[in-house]
């Protein structure tokens, strides 16, 4: 039990003896003491002040009068405006330092025996990996590092969008105008290669729309459907998915293409496998980069049938109904939704109907409690959609589905647009935050004793620990702008500032181990430092941390506490000696507590997916 538990629990024995309440210890609420106060933790005194009887200030003093007697931690005690700020004692930190040093696990929880799953990336195969993905990813990545952290068993999956409409698109362009051309022939990665023939198809599509309105079929169409004062641009703005579906050539071939696969033609199953491969190594290179995987695959080629079969059942069982055409819908008004289509009338399927084939497939394999999908807040209806049936469906797991819902990620030019092709693949992303690093690098005239190897894995980590580091720094909820040069500069809240500060400890450490220091005598220094103590109490709350990152899926709070830790750090080194410190126990302490700093910003910046080097 560290410190805060023990505070907590004091003081709900405090509050139940002194005033006949009981109370849950985990609602006390202790932070760590605001600079400018004495003490190191700070209880909140206001919830307790109406049982108590007594104005805040009272209360606090008769608390800690309590606490003073019956925790023998606690050094001394002092009330500001009804807080109740506590010193804890040198002796307890002592034994704190040395207990973190010489675990190599410390923030992480035993085994809870619960299974959670985390699906994240779930890629199109008709493009290649872009920045949005490269959010998806490690927010699922950090994610799933913080719930093995806190006692989770943690299956990491994603689900391969492999069919459907845009994949039978960029099939469809490759025929028509690829010539035979390959990944091999053209020298272009193989994801990025198919990628091209999606965003040819969306060109030659908006082409033939285009040239489509100027006809004589389109005008009349636009003079008998057109709402009263509606500009002829506004109209076919609104009618182009409605012409692609009913007018368009191309729009036939996409849908002649998905009804040759559902039936299963082998000339297009070869053509998908061929082209779907080549997607599949540019991705595999891609997730290599990043230094993520996954412990199991899904494709929707493999569920859509599953999906197809469960809406069947749903709809004997009157969950779902049939229209005139054929297709089949669910009626989800009364619960604050839509009426959503799940099949359609020509018989294939949708996303919604892969996902429910997929979501019990996964539970039947997995038999996990929680399920979590890492995906855009764009999707946000399609989840609520989604966990909606399957609660009407009674499926066992729907209690235990949770939608991670992130906010889009821009670059400062603005939003990307993939079938413009106007989108940042994630490739060149990675490439060019590794440029700005060794530029930076070169202008400070850094690592001249490296080799020419080192030298680019050292400047790949800084890139890669900027490019993640920044990602993940923002709350998933919110919309970010990703800078590419801000994410690289030392001096800014950035990975390579947090990286600096572990290669510092890390180079106190080597000469420990070089000079064969004696640390032992750590224990023996007894006047702790403000400086060193604000260490020592953020160390304390990383756990604590971890924990709250965890149960609510948010890794900012790890990036966040990983820089203000790395930031404490700075302040530590600048104000106090270390290797030239007073005594040799202050020495001792502070190197210690250096190596303690650096196991902390190893561990938490692994969760984060930052690893090398650290």
């Amino acid at each position: 039990m560290n410190i805060v538990s023990t505070l907590q629990n004091a003081v709900a024995q405090a509050v139940e003896q002194l005033y006949g309440e009981a109370t849950d210890p985990s609602k006390v609420l202790v932070n760590p003491t605001p600079p400018d106060f004495t003490g190191d933790y700070s209880v909140v005194i206001f919830p307790f002040v109406k049982v108590a009887k007594k104005s805040p200030d009272a209360a606090a003093s008769a608390i800690g009068e309590y606490l003073a007697k019956n925790v023998a931690d606690i050094k001394a005690f002092n009330i500001v405006k009804g807080f109740l700020n506590l010193e804890i004692n040198d002796a307890y930190w002592q034994g704190f330092l040395q207990s973190v040093v010489s675990d190599s696990t410390y923030g992480r929880l035993p085994s809870n025996g619960k299974k959670v799953m985390v699906e994240f990336s779930s890629p199109n195969t008709n493009k290649p990996l872009h920045l949005g993905h490269i959010r998806n990813i490690l927010l699922g990545w950090s994610c799933s590092n913080m719930l093995q952290a806190v006692g989770y068993e943690v299956v990491k999956t994603q689900i391969v969008n492999d069919r459907g409409v845009a994949i039978c698109k960029s099939m469809v362009s490759w025929l028509k105008f690829g010539e035979g051309k390959t990944p091999e022939s053209t020298g272009i990665k193989s994801d990025h290669f198919v990628g091209d023939w999606y965003v040819l198809f969306e060109q030659k599509s908006k082409e033939e729309y285009g040239a489509w309105q100027e006809t004589a079929e389109a005008k009349s169409l636009f003079e008998s459907k057109r709402k009263p004062e509606q500009l002829e641009k506004d109209f076919f703005k609104d009618f182009k998915n409605k012409w692609f579906n009913e007018y368009s050539i191309l729009g036939a071939e996409v849908r002649e293409m998905l009804l040759k696969w559902e039936a299963h033609d082998p000339e297009t199953l070869a053509l998908w496998k061929k082209m779907n491969d080549w997607v599949y190594a540019g991705f595999d290179k891609t997730y290599g980069d990043l230094g993520v995987s996954f412990n199991k695959l899904y494709y929707e080629s493999d569920t859509y049938q599953l999906g197809k079969d469960i809406v069947e059942d749903g709809l004997t069982k009157g969950v779902f109904f049939k229209k005139e055409d054929g297709s089949i819908w669910l009626d989800l008004t009364d619960a604050g939704l839509d009426q959503k289509v799940v099949v359609r009338a020509d018989g294939t399927s949708l996303y919604i109907t892969q996902d429910l084939g997929t979501a019990r497939m996964r539970h039947h394999e997995l038999g996990c409690e929680r399920y979590v999908y890492v995906v855009a807040d764009e999707q946000n209806y399609h989840f609520q959609v989604l966990f909606e049936t399957l609660k009407r469906l009674e499926e066992p797991y729907a209690a235990g589905l949770h939608h991670l819902s992130y906010g889009l990620v821009e670059l400062p030019t603005g939003r990307m647009k993939t079938r413009e092709g106007t989108v940042v693949d994630a490739d060149d992303l990675i490439t060019e935050v590794i440029r700005i690093a060794t530029e930076q690098s070169k202008d400070r005239g850094e690592a001249e004793t490296l080799s020419e190897a080192e030298k680019r894995e050292n400047l790949r980590r800084v890139g890669m620990g900027a490019l993640k580091f920044f990602i993940v720094k923002v709350h998933p909820k919110k919309k970010m702008i990703f800078n590419p040069e801000e994410s690289v500069d030392l001096q800014g809240q950035t990975g390579p500032y947090i990286q600096y500060s572990y290669v510092r400890i890390n180079g106190l450490m080597q000469r420990v181990e070089k000079e064969g220091i004696d640390l032992s005598s750590a224990n023996r220094y007894t006047s702790i430092q403000p400086q060193e103590k604000e260490l020592l109490v953020a160390i304390q709350d990383y756990q604590n941390v971890v924990l709250k990152g965890a149960e609510e899926y948010d890794p900012s709070l790890v990036a966040n506490y990983s820089y203000d830790l790395a930031k404490k750090y700075h302040r530590f080194w600048h104000d106090l000696s270390v290797f030239n410190a007073e005594t040799p126990e202050a020495r001792a302490f502070r190197l210690t507590l250096s190596r303690a700093v650096g196991q902390v910003l190893k561990s938490s910046m692994g969760l984060l997916g930052v690893s090398g080097g650290m």
